[in-house]
């Protein structure tokens, strides 16, 4: 994840000296191999490219012919993929740990010559602030010299979720011998992700092993850790939203206790090794985390430097002896850097500091690769204190190190691997400066031919294979269970416009400002002309529902909704904003006069009544006050009304909890057990819902589903009512038998952490509350998932309005 300041795109090649030799595994082949290879990939892509006709072949075949053998263009090439600085350790065993009591216990230190870099990065990437974001990265992305291989590698290889970071993983994986020898020979492999979202890493894994002869016939366990996507209190911003792997493969996920899956909880590294504990042995683990950093983007590096601290903590408690570590890092340049850098020298045989072709070079990302693992005896005392000072705060309380214990010989080759990148980032972010002004036919044809040669580069150096679907990791990917949560947001996006300057701007402006300026104004200004939900219907009942696999998960209470997997982000994130800065009595807003509200009549119109010689009469449990629904009530003489008081609304100090109040999900899970009671066949339901964007209510609309031939809503409700009402047709009482004695468990057991957390009291808060009840297998299967977006994006739509519209 780079942060929004980077320049990224081409890289002016020139002749530097390396620090060592790499670890390259794959040397130059023939230039007659070479073409070979590339010929049969693109004879591959050609085959599966169907329907493509002459126009697709001529395409290749001119592709073909542009990579040309030329010594300048083949010397730029070899450099892209050679990025790669390796520590070398003095023969005397100079570099050892330090004592543990000398740890973290020292003020950090500043390194003069390393924040001279820093500041000079900074300045340049400050000639970045007034460009706006998309067009910036237009430019960038045309410039990055390996910009082609991602789309080359999804048609040749057919490779499972191909973005960027699969291809960083697989060029790791094909320059580093990062799988011990020991795990080939024995025939089983074990691995563990951390920060792991989407799942780029363990997918680029499975096709390189799956595609390797070293690898080909290993048992490969692995096992993943990343912040619940599906955990309502996790930030948008610091969540990745596309869940397409983790969707279909939620048992090798570890979420911990808290299901919150926050790696910088001490308790969940220890519940790790626990969940990790089956594995023989740990052969490698990878980090690939970040935060976003955007609003500060030139303090990236010390931002991130807890989060790097617990992911080598977590790495040198689960790792084995001669097993492989893979952390992503930034600029080297702060003392908490270099501490972690001379840590993992003390821990492992080699390290080495990689900025893969396909990280776009104006970035700050490298990776830095440990090899061989001297194992966790070597380093117990000092990791025994390194998992007690474990937190989000570690690398801010004190040095892990005091700079007088550093050997000068370490801060030395340290300094030159930090400038070596230095000037790789700060040529490239110059280079794309230039040509964002001004840009000839010459070298864009130029550009052009160097990434073309990039991509048959990379094929080849790294013999990338076809994988059939169902090798995947994933297999039933052709349905996946949800490819993009949150409402059909596009997968991992996070949409930004404007300049930097722009955004920094928007964040002074007040919430009816930010919406004024925003994607989503005229949406939300828009007045409600027809009742929502009419057209949106989940056709029931829903046969495809396994009780039997259904387990309650309960979790600390959630402290406010800041992300949901049936919402976009955005709107949210706007509600959210408008709501701390508003006090609202929902029961007390007034409709506006322009919109048009649904009167009970039309609902009631849709409703079954007696038919034919039906001697009994349908009958409609309705949640809410009498006098809201009865209005018209001669016209509903053909269906008995039954009234019951509905869910009370979220106290005023919960307002951004929506509708994840404990009190109040308890309230809607009795409702739902009252009405599947004491309702009869054919029978119908009206029950108003403040939102649906928790779990819970998200599982309560899918109980409804099973039980109901169909389900719809309608918003703006009637006066009265708060947020949507649910229309529940044709009640099937045989499958509620099913259904009811969950929910009645679910409902006990809700009600028994009330009563434990005192939460009887109005004034009280709650320590914990049930945060799932249905496996989120089962919620991202079918069409509930467009329902509830639909619903929710409704419900905000029509809260916001109301909101903008309050004196």
């Amino acid at each position: 994840m780079s942060f929004c300041n980077d320049g990224d795109g081409i890289l002016k090649q020139r002749e530097t000296t390396p620090i060592l030799h790499t670890h390259a595994r794959c040397g130059s082949a023939s230039r007659e191999a070479r073409y070979s290879f590339l010929f049969a990939a693109i004879s591959l892509v050609w085959r599966m490219s169907s329907g493509s006709g002459t126009r697709r072949k001529v395409k290749l075949q001119h592709f073909s012919d542009r990579v040309a053998s030329d010594p300048e263009t083949l010397i730029e090439i070899q450099g892209l993929f050679s990025k790669v600085r390796v520590y070398v350790k003095p023969s005397d065993g100079e570099w050892s740990l330090p004592d543990p009591n000398d740890a973290l216990k020292h003020p950090v230190e500043e390194h003069c010559r390393l924040q001279a870099l820093k500041v000079a990065l900074n300045d340049v990437k400050n000639q970045l602030s007034d460009k706006n974001i998309q067009v910036w990265h237009q430019h960038t992305n045309s410039t990055n010299r390996a910009g082609k291989v991602i789309a080359a590698v999804r048609s040749a290889a057919n490779a499972e979720i191909c973005t960027q970071a699969w291809c960083k993983f697989y060029e790791i994986l094909g320059t580093f011998n990062l799988l011990p020898g020991e795990a080939l020979q024995n025939g089983e492999l074990n691995t563990v992700h951390l920060c792991e979202a989407p799942g780029a890493f363990i997918a680029a894994l499975n096709h390189y092993n799956k595609t390797s002869e070293a690898t080909r016939y290993c048992d490969w366990t692995w096992a993943a850790n990343t912040l619940n996507p599906y955990h309502e209190a996790n930030g948008g911003n610091t969540t990745i939203a596309d869940d397409r792997l983790i969707a279909n493969t939620l048992p090798w996920w570890f979420f911990g206790s808290d299901n919150t899956g926050n790696i910088m909880l001490q308790k969940h590294l220890l519940e790790l090794q626990q969940f990790v504990s089956n594995m023989h042995r740990v052969d490698l683990v990878t980090a690939d985390g970040s935060f976003d950093c955007q609003e500060k983007p030139d303090e990236q590096e010390a931002l991130v430097a807890s989060l790097h601290y617990c992911e080598v903590t977590a790495a040198l408690l689960l790792l084995s002896p001669a097993g492989s570590f893979v952390l992503k890092m930034f600029t080297l340049y702060e003392d908490s850097s270099i501490c972690l850098l001379y840590l993992l020298n003390c821990c492992f045989s080699s390290v080495n500091v990689f900025k893969p072709a396909t990280s776009k070079a104006g970035n700050s990302e490298v990776y830095v690769v440990c090899l061989n693992y001297d194992g966790k005896e070597a380093v117990r005392p000092l990791l025994s204190k390194l998992i007690r000072n474990y937190g989000p705060e570690l690398a801010d309380r004190e040095a892990l190190f005091p700079n007088e214990l550093i050997p000068e010989s370490f801060l030395k080759q340290h300094d030159e691997v930090c400038s070596y990148f230095h000037t790789l980032q700060l040529e490239t972010i110059t280079e794309n400066l230039r040509l964002f002004e001004s840009m000839s036919t010459e070298q864009r044809q130029r550009l052009d031919h160097v990434r073309d040669s990039a991509v048959h580069e990379y094929l080849q150096r790294f013999q990338v294979s076809f994988l059939p679907r169902s090798r995947w990791v994933s297999r039933n990917t052709v349905s996946p269970a949800c490819c993009s949560v949150s409402g059909g947001r596009p997968p991992g996006q996070r949409k930004q416009t404007g300049s930097f300057n722009e955004r920094r701007e928007l964040q002074t402006l007040t919430w009816r400002e930010r919406i004024e300026k925003g994607s989503h104004a005229t949406w939300i200004q828009r007045h409600c002309t027809e009742a929502g939900g009419t057209g949106c219907v989940l056709e029931g009942p829903q046969s495809k529902c396994h009780v039997d696999s259904w387990y309650v998960i309960a979790g600390p209470a959630l402290p406010a909704l800041r992300n949901s997997p049936f919402c976009e982000g955005r709107l949210l994130n706007h509600l959210n904003e408008a709501l701390m800065d508003t006090v609202v009595d929902w029961t007390g807003v007034l409709p506006c006069d322009s919109c048009h509200v649904v009167c009970a009549a039309s609902i009631w119109a849709g409703l079954p009544g007696d038919s034919g010689g039906n001697k009994k009469k349908r009958q409609c449990l309705v949640f809410g006050s009498r006098t809201v629904w009865c209005a018209r009530e001669n016209q509903i003489e053909d269906l008995g009304l039954v009234f019951s008081p509905e869910p009370s609304l979220p106290q005023r100090g919960c307002i951004t909890l929506h509708d994840g109040e404990p009190l109040y999900q308890q309230q809607l899970v009795g409702c739902v057990v009252l009405s599947l009671q004491t309702l009869h066949s054919g029978d119908a339901l009206l029950l108003p819902v403040f939102s649906a964007l928790t779990r819970v209510t998200a599982a309560v609309v899918f109980c409804l589903h099973v039980c109901f031939r169909s389900v719809t809503f309608r918003c703006p409700p009637p006066t009265g009512v708060v947020g949507t009402v649910l229309v529940c047709v044709g009640f099937c009482a045989d499958a509620a038998a099913r259904i009811l004695p969950v929910l009645t468990g679910v409902h006990h057991c809700m009600s028994q952490l009330l009563r434990r957390e005192g939460g009887d009291s109005p004034t009280s808060g709650w320590d914990r509350q049930v945060l799932q009840f249905v496996p989120m297998e089962e919620l991202l299967t079918g069409g509930l998932t467009e329902f509830l977006s639909t619903m929710n994006s409704e419900i905000i739509q029509q809260k916001l309005h109301l909101l903008m519209h309050q004196s």
